[in-house]
Formats: structure tokens, sequence, C-alpha cells
């Protein structure tokens, strides 16, 4: 059985999926950064100096002045500024994929539109072959 694993774990494509989870993680990590510390303060900026990591709804009833001082205080929120913040990491994270699955496919694409310059020589003795059959049939 653990031969088996080993086989298994060591298969091309489970290696390239955990190549690939590491590098999404890590994509992710950069497109959040890019999302909380880059995008959002200049839109909430234009929006008059809103920050979206603080705005939340306190299900009691009680106004806080921020989401720590809810948390704080235990109240229950919902936390509908960190929902935009991960919908937009969302939207970018898609998009990026989308463009990186476009450029594959249009090399896919390319590589089936290459005509290759010649076709093969036919081996010699094909070639003789097929005249004897032309003649057998003359």
């Amino acid at each position: 059985m653990l031969n088996e694993f080993k086989k298994f774990a060591m298969r091309g494509n489970v290696v390239d999926l955990a190549v690939g989870f590491i590098l999404g993680g890590a994509f992710s990590t950069i497109v959040s950064s890019l999302v909380n510390d880059i995008l959002m303060p200049p839109i909430g900026l234009l929006m008059g100096g809103v920050d979206f990591t603080n705005l939340f709804i306190a299900l009691n009833g009680e106004d806080y002045v921020s989401l720590a001082a809810a948390r704080e205080a235990g109240a229950a929120t919902i936390n509908y500024g960190i929902f935009i913040n991960a919908v937009i990491s969302f939207v970018i994270v898609a998009f990026a994929l989308f463009l990186l699955i476009r450029g594959m496919n249009r090399m896919q694409d390319a590589k089936k539109d290459e005509v290759p310059a010649e076709p093969p020589a036919k081996p010699r003795n094909e070639e003789l072959l097929e005249e004897i059959r032309d003649l057998l049939k003359k």
C-alpha cells in the first residue's frame, strides 16, 4: 500500500497539482495585498474616506467605532466591507486565470494551425511497391 501511494504521489499530475496549489496560495496572498493595500484605499477615499474593512452592521443594534471594537465587545456583526474586499479579490484572480487560460488556448491553437513545410518522404520500399501496384493495374 505504501508503494502504491508513493507511485501515486510521484506521478506527474499530482506533483503539478501540488506546485499549482502552492503557487495559487502565494498568488492569493499577493492579490489580497493588492486589493487591501493598493486598490481599496483610493476607492475608499473617492467614496468619502470609507475604510471598507470597517463597514459592518452590528446585529445587537449598538454603534461601534470600528469592527475591532465590535469584536472586542463580543457583538455579532455582518462584515459586508470585508465581503466587498473578498469579491474584488475573487474578480482579480478569476480575470488573471482567464487571461492565463486564454493565452494557453491560443498557443495550442497556433500549434494546431502550423502546417509542416513538406510531407515526410516515403521510404524507398513503399515507392517501389506503389510502382509495382500501378504496373499490375495496367
